[in-house]
């Protein structure tokens, strides 16, 4: 089975869109995420250009403020504390990479904790590990609802999350807790990769190594998800080599196609999400 991530993030969308215009009836205001893109990054300006269109396709007010790469920090931290104060804003994004010049933390910690569609402020990583309500980091949300199309029950599960960072292994690792998994974390300092993936029900690569995950790596039966984009000169290509693990696993990701439109698709519903909490206050 191939996991369509085009499908799947298609349908969430639909859903998003019916929730806004309840909401529109409800509170006669609708969700709003403002995105702020620092410098001429190409796959960046791809990023939010989608971002902006699939936002506007749910029914969300949208806004994209554009700044070039030499922007003082301070005048990003000032914007920042406007939008936190704006009540037409529900989400705030800040495009990563940054400049070199401007202190990523300080970026994310002056973003309000809920207006952080991104989940990545320390109060909602906090949250997250905790087990309380939370922000969640939109790739890794999006990896576990494509999880769950697969597989409703993962209690039980053995997961290799292959990826330790705070974009992705880390909260996906806290999702699969959640869900009953037993976890493994692997990593490059990890000795046998591939005997640890071959014990595994569910395994994850995030870790932007072309085709590390072999077809002789997974247990039959297996659910894959591929979170790495790489570039290569066959074109793009994820971490787990399609071909081979396809014929093995019980269902896998391809790449492009699979947790990438889920991670916008989960960007919009946290969206939604903020502007809900705010107005049942």
């Amino acid at each position: 089975m191939i996991i369509d991530g085009k499908k799947i993030a298609a349908e969430l969308r639909e859903e998003l869109k019916k929730k806004i215009e309840e909401l529109k009836s409800s509170y006669n205001s609708i969700p709003g995420l403002t995105v702020i893109l620092v410098g001429e990054d190409a796959p960046s300006k791809i990023y939010v250009k989608n971002k902006e269109k699939f936002a506007k396709e749910v029914g969300m007010n949208s806004e994209v403020i554009r700044y070039p790469e030499n922007v003082e920090e301070k005048v990003l931290l000032n914007k920042i504390i406007e939008l936190n104060n704006d009540k037409k804003v529900s989400g705030i994004l800040v495009q990563l990479p940054l400049p070199k010049h401007i202190d990523k933390r300080k970026v994310i910690e002056t973003i309000l904790p809920g207006k952080d569609v991104d989940g990545f402020h320390p109060m909602n990583v906090g949250n997250l590990s905790s087990g309380y309500d939370s922000s969640i980091p939109c790739t890794p949300l999006g990896c576990y609802l494509l999880l769950k199309k697969v597989e409703k029950n993962l209690s039980g599960k053995h997961a290799v999350m292959i990826g330790r960072s705070n974009l992705n292994g880390k909260p996906m690792t806290q999702l699969l807790l959640k869900e009953n998994c037993t976890v493994t974390i692997a990593h490059s300092k990890t000795k046998d990769l591939k005997t640890e993936c071959s014990r595994a029900d569910i395994i994850i690569a995030a870790v932007g190594r072309p085709k590390l995950v072999k077809g002789d790596w997974i247990k039959k039966g297996a659910i894959v998800i591929d979170v790495g984009i790489n570039k290569t000169d066959t074109g793009l290509v994820g971490d787990v080599d399609f071909d081979e693990v396809s014929k093995v696993a019980k269902a896998v990701t391809p790449v492009p196609g699979g947790v990438g439109p889920m991670t916008i698709a989960c960007l919009l519903s946290n969206t939604v999400e903020c502007f809900k909490k705010v107005n049942s206050k």
